[in-house]
Order: C-alpha cells, then sequence, then structure tokens
C-alpha cells in the first residue's frame, strides 16, 4: 500500500519543473542565469557530489550563504535524494550556528566564500560530528564548489524522497535558550506550495524576486513558484536601490518583503522616480506587524497589489491569508487582520481549557491540517506540549470576526519580532546576563514606526559597574547578532517581578503598549 502514496514529494516537484519548464528561465543572481534545463544540469551534479560522499536519507545538509543560484541547486538535490537540509540565518551569531549543525547532525556544511568563510572554518572546528566543509569560491584548505562541480559525473533526476521524510528541519528560536528543530516533512512543503499557489494573487507571468535570506520565507516560497514554471531572482541583501533597478530591469511581478522594506519602498520617492516598478503585480508580506497607516500609503503608491501571510515555522507561511480583495479600507479596522484561514487547514481560536471562544474573544490560535509539522526534531516533551488536546498551539493569541477575519492582538509567548526577526526575550537577556556587570536584565518588545517592535531592555548593573548603553548594546551584537541587540536600554535599580518570582514582562509593557494591540504577523 505504501507503494501508491509514493510521489507528490518536493522532489517529484522539482524534477517535474525542469522536464516541464526546460528551456524557460528559472532562476538568477548578479552573475549566474540559468533555464530550467541548465538548473537541472547543477542539480545533478550536486546529487553526484552527495552520493560521493555516501549522503544518504539519514543524512543532513546545511548551507550558510547569501542568496545564490547554486545554494538553491544544492537545496534542490538534497531534496530529489531524500537528504534533511537544516537552513543557517546568515545574520546569526557563532554559538547558535554550531548549536544547529550538531544538534541537527549535519554531515555537510556548504559556506560561501568571503564572508562566511572563517564562520565555516570555526564550525568545522568546533563539531566533531561535521564530516564535510565545502565552499563556493576559494577559501583557503577549504575545497572549492565553483571549480570542482562542473568535473563531478551528474546523475539522473530521480525522485527518490518519500512523502515522509524530513525536507526541511528549520530551527526556530527557544524561549528557554535552546532553540528547537522543526521536522517539516517533503508533504507538508507540498501542501504550503499547493496551497499557497491557490491562495495568493498570483501573475500568470510569474517573476518573483528574493531579497530577504532563501534560508527562510523567501525561500521555500520559491517552491511554489517553481511548480509554476516561473522564474527567480535572488538579490543578496536589501538595498532600496538595487531592489527596484532589478524590479526595473528584469520586470518582476511578484515579491516577498517584511513591512521594514516595504516602509524602505514607500520612502524612496526619487529612486521611484528613476526605475519603473509598474510591473510589480503582487507583493506578499508577512513576518511582522505592519502598520495600517503605510499599507495605506502603500497601496496608493503600488496599487492593490498586498497579500498578506501568517504562518510559523511550525505550519509554514500560509495558516491565514489577507488576500488583495481582503485589502478593503472600506471596513473599519480591516486591514489590521491578518486575513482568513487558508482551506487546507482547520484554525480555531481556543481558550486554556481548549474550547472554542464566541466571535470577537481573545484565543490562542490552533492550528490543524495537511500544514502542520511532525513535531520537534528529538524533543518530545516540546512535542507532547504544543500539540496538547490535539491541536498545533501557535502562542499567537487573536480575535476573529463575523466574516471569519483574524486579528492578533498579543503572543502568548512573548516573541518580539523586529524588522520580521523573531527574537525571544531569553535570548536577549542571557546574552546581556553574559556580560560581567550586568546583575539582572529584562526584554521586551515595544512598538517601532520603522521596525514593527523594537528590542527594549532593562538592566540592573552590579555594585560599582558604570558601563555605558552602547557597550551593552555591543556585547549582545556580538553574542547573538545585530537583530537582538537591543534598540534603547534603561539603566534601573530592580525589575518588576510576578508573584511567581518570574519577570513581570506585562508590567514591563504596559505603559508603551496602553491603548494599543500588539501588531499583526
Amino acid at each position: 500500500m505504501s507503494h501508491l502514496r509514493s510521489g507528490g514529494t518536493v522532489g517529484s516537484l522539482l524534477v517535474s519543473a525542469i522536464a516541464r519548464y526546460a528551456d524557460q528561465p528559472a532562476i538568477a543572481d548578479g552573475t549566474t542565469r540559468w533555464t530550467y534545463r541548465e538548473y537541472g544540469d547543477v542539480v545533478a551534479c550536486f546529487i553526484g557530489l552527495f552520493r560521493s560522499l555516501g549522503l544518504t536519507k539519514t543524512s543532513g545538509l546545511s548551507v550558510l550563504s547569501g542568496n545564490r543560484a547554486e545554494t538553491w541547486a544544492a537545496i534542490s538535490a538534497a531534496a530529489i535524494m531524500g537528504i534533511r537540509y537544516t537552513p543557517l540565518h546568515p545574520m546569526a551569531a557563532e554559538d547558535d550556528h554550531a548549536f544547529i549543525v550538531e544538534d541537527a547532525e549535519i554531515d555537510v556544511l556548504i559556506v560561501e566564500g568571503g564572508k562566511f568563510a572563517e564562520r565555516g572554518k570555526a564550525l568545522k572546528a568546533r563539531v566533531p560530528s561535521l564530516k564535510h566543509l565545502y565552499s563556493f569560491g576559494a577559501v583557503d584548505g577549504v575545497r572549492d564548489l565553483l571549480t570542482e562541480l562542473p568535473a563531478i559525473k551528474p546523475e539522473p533526476l530521480v525522485d527518490e524522497s518519500h512523502v515522509d521524510d524530513i525536507c526541511w528541519l528549520s530551527y526556530t528560536g527557544g524561549t528557554t535558550g535552546r532553540s528547537k528543530g522543526v521536522m517539516n516533512p517533503h508533504r507538508v512543503v507540498v501542501a504550503m506550495s499547493l496551497a499557497i499557489i491557490a491562495d495568493w494573487d498570483w501573475p500568470r507571468d510569474i517573476r518573483y524576486l528574493a531579497a530577504t535570506p532563501i534560508s527562510h520565507a523567501a525561500g521555500i516560497t520559491i517552491f511554489p513558484v517553481m511548480l509554476r514554471g516561473g522564474f527567480t531572482r535572488l538579490v543578496q541583501g536589501f538595498d532600496a536601490e538595487t531592489y527596484l533597478r532589478v524590479v526595473h530591469e528584469e520586470k518582476i511581478t511578484a515579491t516577498f518583503l517584511v513591512p521594514t522594506l516595504i516602509y524602505a519602498l514607500i520612502d524612496a520617492q526619487e529612486l521611484r522616480k528613476k526605475y519603473d516598478s509598474s510591473s510589480l503585480d503582487m507583493i506578499v508580506y508577512g513576518a511582522a506587524p505592519m502598520s495600517p497607516d503605510r499599507l495605506r500609503e502603500g497601496v496608493r503608491i503600488f496599487g492593490n497589489v498586498f497579500v498578506q501571510l501568517y504562518g510559523q515555522t511550525e505550519a509554514p507561511q500560509i495558516i491565514t491569508t489577507m488576500r488583495k480583495i481582503d485589502h478593503d479600507d472600506t471596513k473599519p479596522g480591516r486591514l489590521g487582520s491578518c486575513g482568513r484561514a487558508n482551506p487546507m487547514v482547520e484554525v480555531k481560536l481556543l481558550d486554556s481549557d481548549l474550547n472554542e471562544v464566541a466571535i470577537g474573544a481573545p484565543g490562542e490560535i490552533c492550528v490543524r491540517g495537511s500544514l502542520v509539522m511532525d513535531g520537534y526534531w528529538k524533543r518530545p516533551d516540546a512535542t507532547e506540549e504544543v500539540f496538547r488536546g490535539g491541536w498545533l498551539h501557535t502562542g499567537d493569541v487573536a480575535v476573529k470576526d463575523a466574516d471569519g477575519f483574524f486579528y492578533i492582538v498579543d503572543r502568548t509567548k512573548d516573541m518580539i519580532i523586529s524588522g520580521g526577526f523573531n527574537i525571544y526575550p531569553r535570548e536577549v537577556e542571557d546574552a546581556l546576563m553574559a556580560h560581567h556587570a550586568v546583575a539582572s536584565a529584562a526584554v521586551i518588545g515595544i512598538p517601532d514606526a520603522k521596525w514593527g517592535e523594537a528590542v527594549k531592555a532593562f538592566v540592573v548593573l552590579k555594585a560599582g559597574a558604570n558601563n555605558s548603553v552602547e557597550e551593552l548594546q555591543a556585547h549582545v551584537k556580538d553574542k547573538r547578532g545585530a537583530p537582538w541587540s537591543p534598540k534603547s536600554i534603561d539603566f534601573v535599580t530592580e525589575i518588576a517581578v510576578t508573584g511567581l518570582g518570574k519577570i513581570d514582562r506585562k508590567a514591563l509593557r504596559a505603559p508603551y503598549w496602553e491603548g494599543r494591540t500588539r501588531g499583526v504577523a
């Protein structure tokens, strides 16, 4: 019977796209441009490489790189072979990368030469279980795939993956300091791809621009683009001028952006005169709250092209969708919604006893259906907790109106979403407390016009210490990475705690959030 259920994998999706769309443009970055056939040829060489290294379905691959075509070819080869792929965020700190490479049992790590060369070598030295280190571009003592790959014997593109194999093992920040690996099998990524094609307002000619890291949301969206034979243009990092120039030159029709970057495009008036962005037919936004006022400005400038997603790593990309037609400013408050449930999942707002709440009453967003992960890697305790009562508990609190639109009002997990990054207060607190002068620290997110939420810290210094805000900000940046570094720090004599002795974040947040709801994801 199990053979009757074969196919329907990410591997079969990619193999089919390569065959179907052979001579159509597939993917390009600043230096490389491939048709689907050429992309398939490179994928075949990666399969040859992975085979020669003895990789099997139990193996793990990670890539630490900016947005480049070869990265996507390596990810694709892993999917076709049924190998687990674990993304590494380019902005995370070395300790985080080392933990993930070890915990995810990564066999092969590929790093981009230049900016990630030293990090790659440091990880190889720190993680004994990491067997192979390769690079894109010259790195001392490391094999360069850009020169070696063309000489590797290509293997036929035959899908060996199974719907239940883990396709993406993505790590999500942990409130307890340890991040957890989210097991998304092939059937989840395929269900996501089909739902995205069905539920978003895609243009007929898909020319998709990915400027945010393809290790995360912008990358997993390439699967549905390829399903439809679309073209993906990768850019390394976001800069308004480069972005608008690429939209103009490539006649980009679809893109995914976090709100901060949309604000930058709205504010780039002179650049918008210089480059034609009228080809943009769908701007997908998500991963952070977006101000309704700025959304109105965006609609005035770019037209009715906005589509919002709400999802999380545990149920990727499309728990709810706010389609173009849903951005209806004649309905009071509607622009503050994150849309309606994607038809392929069941979404309910539940109270702490797992009862559904009434229309207009707050409840936790809980999800069931084909989009839900298999659980947390090697963490049965955390899996049991997040799946209690037979639902995926998102940790986000929302209300639903009579028309089925959801409005996120708070986060049970205290997570801060700043410029599209998920930041857990505990991660920043732990980094601050690692500084020799810090006695205690508390971290919250506060409203911020640019970032959606900004990281704010309250710090009690040890007796006699007089360290500066700048020193502590630099310390956190060094320990965790720039997005975690607090935008502001208040020095205080004590930090409010609850009756249980836990940090009272609610009390700390109150002065900043009075009369406001925390934003839409």
